[in-house]
């Protein structure tokens, strides 16, 4: 038994070092600074990463890591301003209009649901920075919200970046596999925008309904 070819198996790091170019770098650096804000669109970056991963120019590994990693570095800090905010963050801008009907609805009901509700409220319209500042300003605890948020980057992650591998690995035309990975892309995110608004409209109406019942007991 080679033990040297078992430990290089499981040694996840092995065969990265012809991915660690200096414009390699800058990629995962790039990748890295545009997922960590909230509502900044930079899906073309992911799909292209997810291409170029899939062609051996970056690793795939790295690129799950650099985005994953740095979104969730950014929800939590999302998380640590609305707990800092506190009941400023309910009267602030934030909670103007129908985003702030949204604040609301999602401050209860991470108290009611948690981890579930820390996962699936990511993928509602604004809900990457309305959810962290909800959950911050209603006090749940950081480390359930991580483990929530870890496990939610990780799947929004695989998306975005897996249309852009699987258009790299069926086509060796750089330009055909973008172009694969955002139509994929947008199919998914037409089909996911829909389900958000019926979401949406859903929701308002019977929190509101519940707000007006309890203010005529």
């Amino acid at each position: 038994m080679d033990i040297n070819a078992i430990v290089a198996w499981v040694d996840v790091t092995s065969g990265l070092a012809g991915n660690l170019s200096a414009w390699a770098c800058w990629a995962y650096a790039i990748l890295a600074i545009t997922t960590l804000p909230p509502l900044l669109p930079n899906s073309v970056l992911l799909v292209t990463s997810g291409v170029l991963a899939a062609q051996g120019e970056m690793s795939i590994v790295l690129v799950v890591l650099s985005v994953a990693g740095s979104a969730l570095l950014g929800d939590v800090l999302i998380h640590r301003l609305g707990r800092l905010l506190g009941d400023r963050a309910r009267l602030g801008v934030v909670t103007r209009g129908r985003r702030g009907e949204l604040f609301e609805w999602m401050s209860g009901q991470v108290r009611r649901r948690g981890f579930p509700f820390v996962v699936g409220v990511r993928f509602l319209p604004s809900g990457r920075l309305l959810g962290g500042l909800s959950a911050g300003a209603a006090g749940y605890p950081l480390g359930k919200f991580a483990s929530g948020a870890a496990l939610a980057e990780l799947i929004w992650t695989a998306y975005s970046v897996g249309v852009g591998y699987f258009g790299g690995a069926i086509s060796d035309d750089p330009v055909h596999s973008v172009a694969i990975g955002l139509g994929l892309s947008l199919v998914v995110g037409v089909a996911a925008s829909l389900a958000q608004r019926r979401t949406t409209r859903f929701v308002l109406p019977v929190r509101s309904a519940a707000g007006n019942v309890s203010k005529e007991v």
